[in-house]
């Protein structure tokens, strides 16, 4: 199933272009899931306090607040800039991990201010439908897309 694109809100926008430095690869960068109950709101989503009423629960191979994404990296070449990182892995056990229906990526910690600002987030499945459990001993990967987390020219 491929997923859908990732979406930036209005707030994160802004936040881009106010010195607020949220894609600083030296920042740590949080990937959390959350459920169908969550409806974005794109004009006034800006920190992670403002989803994650809606976070899938904690265990079974789930952390509240998300994994740390790794291998974060800022880059640019022939024009175009390039925010990435690696895939990330969740093991479930125990009775799986939840469905969930999109994936957040915020920057952990304060930024200019801001609480755990939200970067954006992403359909896990474009049809839209919730990506169903994951069975314990199965791995849930969440890989990037080619062209980055943000691709810009």
């Amino acid at each position: 199933m491929a997923a859908g694109a990732f979406i930036f809100s209005d707030k994160a926008k802004l936040n881009f272009n106010s010195a607020t430095n949220l894609i600083n690869p030296a920042n740590t960068f949080k990937l959390a899931l959350v459920s169908s109950a969550w409806t974005p709101s794109p004009s006034t989503d800006e920190v992670w306090a403002d989803v994650s009423a809606n976070e899938i629960a904690n265990g079974n191979g789930y952390t509240t607040g998300g994994g740390t994404l790794t291998s974060v990296a800022l880059t640019q070449a022939a024009g175009v800039v390039k925010f990435t990182s690696a895939a990330f892995v969740w093991t479930a056990s125990g009775t799986g991990i939840p469905a969930w229906r999109r994936g957040v990526v915020y920057a952990s910690g304060t930024l200019n201010g801001k609480v755990n600002p939200i970067v954006g987030y992403f359909l896990g499945d474009s049809t839209p439908a919730d990506i169903p459990l994951t069975t314990s001993g199965n791995t849930l990967t969440v890989t990037p897309n080619a062209s980055g987390i943000l691709s810009a020219t």
